[in-house]
């Protein structure tokens, strides 16, 4: 039947352009522009981390505020993604159980004759491409490729979100095990997203029915024929009865309140379900570090510090004290996240130092990286001010490993 509209029907003329037929309700543009502002988000914010080593990264995770505050940033769009994909299982139900509506997205066996079909054309066999209806075997598998990768971000997610409560269950492996997969689904979906998304949908022909809601005549032709074909036979969907809506709505509401109320309870649970490792590290104070305009020179030698209670001189190196001090201050960005290329994992990771130079120069902190950033004040984890004169006595005194 659609091969035989096709061969039968009337080319295309500027007044198709003018007739349109709707194709998406505002509930549906709504939720897709939400949809993209998490994924552009979650994709930028998590390829920063995963590639922080990078100048380019340490230059945005600055810019944004720190590691912590991109981490935030990420953990709030993900959460919008979570309430979107509910609501779109919602929605979804709603259309298929109470308004029978046939589910287009759908893969049925004629997808497949669709693929042989294009093939045959691509090789010069076929003399026209397959007819679509509302969706083709593209868009099907884009749709369900999406399906699958939030499903593998937000249990990926959660795990790393909450690693405690995970390895309470699961194997310790499973978390490093998680953060490959979360890394590698993200970027796959970043690349499907501006390798076959935009070419197809932007770049080939620019799609405007996203945002506008609908598709011309002209459009309707290429795209997606067989619909066309079936809508001017009079192949209209029609609403069911009052009676019978009102019927399976009594039975579909109660279930979607339960099941938004779980859901929002789960979200609840997700973000607040654990304080990590990483937080109960005790914050440091908040101080603004005094710098003069013009520094003081610092008198050859410099007689060491008072050192704060409790510290004894005896420990006054890096095995001693200094290893446990970074940890606590400064492994969020510069344990193994590396950002600017510094770890302080390591004594020896300390003397190399970052792309801004070695962190820790014996016998010389006004060059030491560490103690320039450190001096400025206002640092994502910055020591206090005892603690910054223990780290400068200690270089002073040759940053002594053991």
């Amino acid at each position: 039947m659609t091969d035989t509209y096709m061969e039968t029907a009337p080319k295309t003329t500027h007044s198709d352009d003018k007739i349109t037929y709707p194709r998406f309700d505002i509930s549906q543009r709504v939720e897709h522009i939400l949809f993209l502002l998490s994924f552009s988000i979650l994709g930028f914010t998590g390829l920063i981390q995963k590639y922080s080593a990078y100048p380019i990264s340490d230059y945005f995770i600055y810019a944004l505020g720190g590691i912590e505050r991109v981490r935030i940033i990420h953990h709030y769009s993900a959460i919008l993604m979570m309430i979107v994909s509910g609501y779109h299982v919602i929605i979804l139900t709603y259309k298929i159980f109470v308004l029978r509506v046939r589910w287009t997205m759908l893969p049925l066996l004629e997808d497949l004759l669709h693929v042989y079909q294009d093939v045959l054309y691509f090789l010069g066999i076929r003399k026209h491409r397959s007819y679509y209806g509302r969706y083709n075997y593209a868009e099907k598998a884009e749709y369900l490729a999406v399906v699958w990768g939030t499903i593998i971000m937000g249990l990926t997610g959660f795990m790393m979100w909450n690693p405690l409560s995970t390895t309470q269950l699961l194997p310790g492996s499973v978390i490093p095990a998680a953060k490959a997969a979360h890394g590698a689904e993200a970027v796959l979906a970043v690349l499907a997203i501006i390798i076959w998304h935009f070419y197809h949908v932007h770049i080939k022909h620019f799609n405007k029915s996203m945002f506008t809601g609908k598709l011309s005549r002209t459009e309707m032709m290429h795209e997606h024929p067989a619909e066309l074909a079936q809508i001017e036979a009079g192949g209209v969907y029609k609403r069911p009865p009052v009676k019978v809506l009102r019927r399976r709505q009594k039975v579909f509401f109660p279930v979607a309140v339960i099941f938004s109320l779980a859901f929002g309870f789960g979200i609840y649970k997700f973000a607040n379900y654990e304080m990590t490792a990483i937080t109960t590290i005790p914050q440091g104070e908040t101080a603004q570090v005094y710098v003069p305009v013009t520094p003081t020179p610092r008198p050859s030698p410099t007689p060491p510090p008072t050192l704060a209670p409790g510290a004894e001189v005896s420990a006054m190196t890096w095995d001693g004290y200094f290893s446990g001090l970074f940890r606590n201050r400064c492994s969020t960005c510069h344990g193994v996240t590396s950002v600017g290329g510094l770890s302080l994992s390591t004594y020896q990771d300390a003397l190399n130092g970052g792309v801004s130079g070695p962190a820790i120069i014996p016998g010389d902190p006004d060059k030491s990286t560490l103690v320039v950033k450190q001096s400025t004040g206002n640092h994502p984890g910055q020591l206090t001010l005892d603690e910054l004169d223990q780290v400068i006595a200690w270089i002073v005194a040759g940053a002594p490993e053991k």
